[in-house]
């Protein structure tokens, strides 16, 4: 059941380690050769080094909690590899290569300078590192304890008054449980590394007169020889146990003495070891003070001299720039508050979201300079007029404003308030579009133009000339977003006409057609019931810029019903070679896929009428059917780029375009009545249930 639920948890690192805690022990009992010693030895100061560097990186004690348990089985590692030589010097004489690489590199052929070095190494170790980490592990488990109350009631605080929230408050406690017992084992570790320095000296004086011992009386070695050889090795096997012990030593102690500033060891001492540029250029003019005296080494003060001199000659230029950015940050806040106070408005408009909006980051704010040719601002401009032509809507203007949470080149497009769109941008570069030309060998990075959802490419302004050689399409960054903009207020065009907008139009048009107006609004329409009908003909993309047939074909239905749906239907009749020129080929023929006569009657019998207008009511067998008998044909001839649409009886149009507009978005349902008879209609194929 535990080797089940481990596997399939995949918690290997649970059996790792105490594999390796096992094998610790194992050490003490099984002899190893001394090829495996020598690697097991290299391991040990690979983890020795990794465990410093790791206390030097750590912002927080919080960071490494398990380092006291750490310190045990390095500990016991340590001591079972003491063990584990000692056998292998007592036994052969003999304890590998890395000891005896030691021995000769920090003792030479003089043992005795070996032993003092190993000797200060563990003195420094014991009463130095060992002691001074144990006192301040015991000293702050002592204060974080005493402080326990005091932080728990401020944190309890902080709840209180809504700046944090209960899981805060939660994490908060458990960082300063976890904070308490981390220095209180800390302080009971700190014995573990003090007995392994007092354990390693017996080691080596065990090595050392019991090598001499049996290899002079066992094995007929002289005195002197046997105390020459095993005086190396007994050094060498202490320096090699002592070095990575030293190096945890000295980790136990940064790991103590860091405070929780948020900064790992390196920056914090650079900042906290030159504060003053002032202190570094003293330091240096008294170095050159000391030079100058006769009979002082001049080079190397020289040397320290210029280095401190460098120093205090940077931190002069960073505090300059500095002070200047705090200066410019002062004035870009007093600018932004007069700007504040001069919009500020304490009307319910100030705070409403706005129709349609641009977030970018902030590489992105140079596009918006108003006095580039070919600024965001100015295509904004050019978006507008161009959706006022061809749609006949006037949107208010579109408001652009920098976003910090966006990535640096990345935008959205947000309709009250809610986005809609993102896309990224590389203000330096240039976006190629369908890269995928075998003769266009050129390094970018690979996208997807936002609009149209077209593979793309991001090409240096460099290699502008061989993209176009080949014929590549290209977009300046500018024109990618408002090309995505345009196509997310086409797309959306409909929830952006809003009651204020519909009046701005009918004011528009007032003075020269006043008459349908006054007689439409209010005595047969209301405004509301105007706009639905301006906003049906907006989803299916047809423009209401022929406002004048579109009222004066309410004012003639609007007496016989009220249903927006089926006024829409009759302004749609009215507007017929509006429409149907939208979907004409090149040709002026008008190619239509049809819709089996057994079909559109199960349509039009499954028609159920709702409060959210008509909804087709029918099997989902059956809607999957349509779906496949549709997008059969409707792949076909999109693939060879001929322009079709699917033409429907006026009772099954509506109903038969909601039915599809959600799968097949892009694809027009047109009416028989929508069709002038001027129009030459081509027929492509025939939807049906078969």
């Amino acid at each position: 059941m535990v080797s089940k639920f481990n596997l399939k948890n995949k918690n290997y690192s649970d059996v790792i380690v105490s594999f390796v805690v096992v094998a610790v022990i194992g050490l003490i009992i099984i002899p190893l050769p001394s090829s495996f010693l020598d690697f097991l030895i290299i391991v040990n100061i690979t983890v020795g080094i990794n465990i410093l560097l790791i206390t030097l990186f750590t912002k927080s004690v919080l960071e490494f909690t398990t380092f006291p348990t750490l310190l045990l089985i390095t500990t016991m590692f340590r001591l079972g590899l003491n063990i584990a030589s000692t056998r292998l010097v007592l036994t052969k004489g003999n304890a590998g290569h890395v000891i005896d690489a030691f021995a000769n590199v920090v003792a030479g052929n003089n043992y005795i300078v070996g032993a003092v070095i190993f000797v200060i190494i563990t003195i420094v170790q014991i009463v130095v590192v060992t002691n001074g980490a144990g006192r301040v592990s015991e000293v702050s488990a002592r204060f974080t304890l005493d402080a326990m109350p005091g932080k728990q009631m401020a944190i309890d605080a902080d709840l209180n008054s809504g700046l944090i929230n209960e899981d805060e408050a939660k994490k908060r406690r458990a960082d300063l449980q976890r904070e308490a017992s981390f220095y209180g084992a800390m302080d009971g570790a700190s014995k573990f590394v003090k007995g392994d320095a007092i354990a390693g000296i017996i080691i080596t004086l065990i090595n050392l007169l019991g090598g001499i011992l049996i290899f002079s009386m066992g094995q007929g070695m002289d005195v002197s020889e046997a105390l020459g050889k095993f005086g190396k090795l007994s050094i060498g096997d202490g320096l090699v146990s002592q070095i990575p012990s030293l190096l945890i030593s000295i980790s136990s102690g940064i790991i103590v003495t860091r405070s929780n500033n948020n900064n790992t060891f390196g920056a914090a001492i650079s900042k906290d070891f030159f504060p003053n540029p002032l202190i570094a250029g003293i330091v240096s003019f008294v170095l050159i003070i000391i030079a100058m005296v006769p009979g002082f080494p001049k080079i190397p003060f020289f040397i320290m001299s210029a280095v401190f001199g460098f120093i205090a000659f940077k931190k002069y230029k960073n505090e300059d720039l500095a002070e200047q950015k705090l200066a410019e940050q002062k004035q870009e806040m007093l600018l932004m508050q007069k700007e504040q106070e001069l919009e500020e408005d304490d009307t319910v408009s100030s705070f409403q979201v706005e129709p349609i909006s641009v977030e970018i980051g902030y590489t992105l704010i140079p596009m918006t300079d108003d006095s580039l040719d070919n600024s965001l601002m100015r295509q904004i401009v050019n978006i507008r007029k161009q959706c006022a032509h061809e749609l006949g809507v006037l949107l208010t203007p579109i408001r652009i404003r920098d976003n910090l949470q966006l990535g640096p080149n990345d935008y959205c497009i947000k309709i009250k308030g809610n986005e809609v769109a993102r896309g990224v941008i590389y203000p330096n570069k240039l976006m190629v579009i369908n890269p995928e030309n075998e003769q266009l060998n050129l390094e970018g990075i690979d996208a997807k133009e936002p609009a149209f959802g077209l593979d793309a490419l991001w090409i240096e302004e460099k290699d502008r000339d061989i993209a176009d050689i080949h014929g590549a399409t290209i977009v300046e960054p500018v024109t990618v977003i408002a090309t995505h903009l345009k196509e997310v207020i086409y797309s959306n065009t409909a929830e952006l006409l809003g009651r204020q907008e519909v009046k701005h139009l009918l004011e528009g048009i007032k003075d020269k057609y006043n008459v349908v107006i006054d007689e439409l609004i209010p005595d047969i329409m209301r405004l509301g019931e105007v706009q639905k009908v301006l906003q049906n003909l907006l989803k299916e993309q047809i423009p209401i810029n022929d406002l004048v047939t579109i009222l004066e074909t309410l004012a003639d239905f609007g007496m016989v019903t009220k249903d927006v749906e089926i006024l829409t239907e009759h302004v749609r009749q009215s507007l017929k070679r509006t429409i149907a020129k939208q979907y004409l080929g090149s040709d002026n023929v008008l190619r239509v896929l049809t819709i089996h006569p057994e079909l559109e009657d199960m349509i039009s019998k499954n028609t159920q009428k709702t409060t959210s207008g008509s909804i087709p009511v029918l099997k989902p067998e059956v809607i999957t059917q349509i779906f496949d008998s549709i997008n059969k044909v409707h792949q076909q001839f999109t693939a060879e780029n001929i322009q079709h649409v699917i033409l429907a009886s006026p009772t099954t149009r509506l109903t038969l375009k909601k039915l599809i507009s959600y799968n097949f978005p892009g694809l027009a349902v047109l009416s028989l009545n929508e069709v002038p008879n001027e129009i030459e209609i081509v027929t492509l194929g025939m939807i049906s249930l078969d």
